[in-house]
């Protein structure tokens, strides 16, 4: 594996707000499923752990109202913060592991993520307008939430994105055939340049079915992949695979460090 993080290849496809695709090149299906993996369950993130609290006059129980703020993405700094079992404080707590979020709010209105206030600067919702919970006239919230790092390995809402991959496919054309069908696929799906198949969109399911293509050939390369990745947390997805190709990056030399004790 280590090998295949000093050889292998990316080309972006496409880079929007919160998404990113890619071709992965010079791997194996066991390292491309080894990096989407890594980056649903290994990639720490920042979420709340529990909530203390003070007044909860809601519709909602403190529990519902807990899961809900705990699935809040929260935006905070690479690197500026410590796992809790990592943390020099051995996860008793202290501001390198953990920020706290105050909220207090009388209705009538609705409790949104942006009514927190946090303990530290770098870190917030992803967005100030997530609801959380709606407050008849009279009715009141009060609480304190502590968030931490963690990943999805031992908790779903530390899930840092949604990732697919399929294998890099190409169209070619059949023996004694004349390049036909195309005039049938959805807009913006491939065309002719040259005489050759461009495949333009390569996160269409089936091109088969979306196309008349009994003239051509789709080969699926198993050295190549095509990665979709798209946040659900407050990290950039470029960000993720980084960080995921880190991770597995030190797990192949802590292996290999091992074999040699062997």
């Amino acid at each position: 594996m280590l090998a295949a993080l000093i050889n292998m290849k990316v080309r972006i496809i496409s880079k929007k707000q919160g998404r990113l695709d890619f071709v992965l090149e010079d791997a194996t299906p066991a390292f491309a499923n080894a990096l989407r993996r890594a980056m649903i369950s290994e990639v720490p993130t920042l979420a709340i752990q529990y909530v203390d609290f003070h007044d909860n006059g809601s519709v909602m129980f403190d529990e519902v109202l807990a899961h809900r703020l705990g699935l809040i993405p929260l935006s905070f700094g690479i690197g500026k913060m410590n796992m809790p079992d990592e943390c020099k404080c051995e996860g008793k707590g202290c501001t390198l592991c953990q920020v706290v979020f105050a909220a207090e709010k009388t209705g009538p209105g609705m409790l949104l993520s942006g009514d927190m206030k946090s303990s530290h600067k770098g870190v917030a919702p992803l967005d100030p307008n997530f609801p959380i919970v709606e407050l008849l006239g009279g009715q009141s919230v009060r609480f304190e939430a502590v968030a931490s790092l963690g990943t999805a390995r031992k908790h779903a809402k530390h899930q840092a994105a949604i990732v697919g991959y399929q294998y890099f496919v190409e169209a070619e054309k059949a023996k004694d055939e004349e390049l036909a069908g195309l005039e049938d696929c959805p807009s913006g799906l491939a065309e002719v340049r040259g005489g050759k198949v461009v495949i333009l969109d390569y996160f269409k399911a089936d091109m088969k079915k979306a196309c008349r293509l009994d003239s051509y050939i789709l080969q699926f390369d198993e050295n190549r992949f095509i990665f979709r990745v798209e946040t659900v947390s407050g990290l950039a997805p470029e960000d993720i695979v980084l960080q995921a190709a880190q991770i597995l990056g030190s797990k192949a030399a802590d292996f290999a460090r091992a074999l040699k004790d062997v």
